[in-house]
């Protein structure tokens, strides 16, 4: 068990590998490709086909959100200019025209994003809301009492400004009438 690793290879059929070795004339003027040159700074691997450096996929990153930032604005912008168009029209079209009463005692409630509302009407108003001669609007945080076709026109304008519209061939689904006064 004494034999080095080296004999027990060349028993099992390794041949060593013959060594070359230099031309002494080689060894003392090696030609100009050969000489050592002063080391070359590490250059970047080329990116192969559809592959890009980490660089430009920043920037690409980086333009990408920016792009998309100016066009979240552009919008937010847009949807600001439509709502104060809205605004301007409806307050054209309420100004001066609400039915509402200084003087009303009776509360009409209805529904209106997820709470019970409630608009004070008179004796005479009660039975025209119900019948569907009157309208809710919503305008300025306030429920305005508007004609049947104002209140058309305002739904026109912003679908979310005409509250309540009772059509009076409608049927109850919880069985309750609709000019009950609670």
């Amino acid at each position: 068990m004494s034999d080095s690793l080296r004999d027990q290879l060349l028993k099992a059929g390794f041949k060593p590998k013959p060594q070359s070795r230099p031309e002494p004339s080689a060894r003392k003027n090696p030609p100009p490709s050969q000489r050592q040159q002063a080391p070359r700074p590490p250059q970047k691997p080329k990116p192969r086909d559809g592959e890009i450096d980490l660089a430009k996929a920043y920037a690409l990153r980086d333009r990408n959100d920016r792009e998309e930032r100016e066009r979240a604005q552009r919008e937010a912008e847009q949807r600001a200019r439509e709502k104060k168009e809205r605004k301007q029209k409806l307050n054209a079209l309420l100004g001066g025209k609400a039915l509402n009463d200084a003087a009303a005692e009776i509360p009409r409630h209805f529904p209106h994003a997820n709470k019970i509302r409630r608009v004070y009407v008179t004796a005479e108003q009660l039975p025209k809301l119900n019948g569907g001669e009157l309208a809710v609007a919503q305008f300025a945080g306030r429920y305005l009492l508007v004609t049947r076709e104002i209140g058309l026109a305002a739904r026109g304008i912003d679908p979310e400004a005409l509250v309540l519209l009772c059509d009076p061939h409608e049927v109850d689904e919880d069985g309750v009438p609709a000019d009950l006064v609670w």
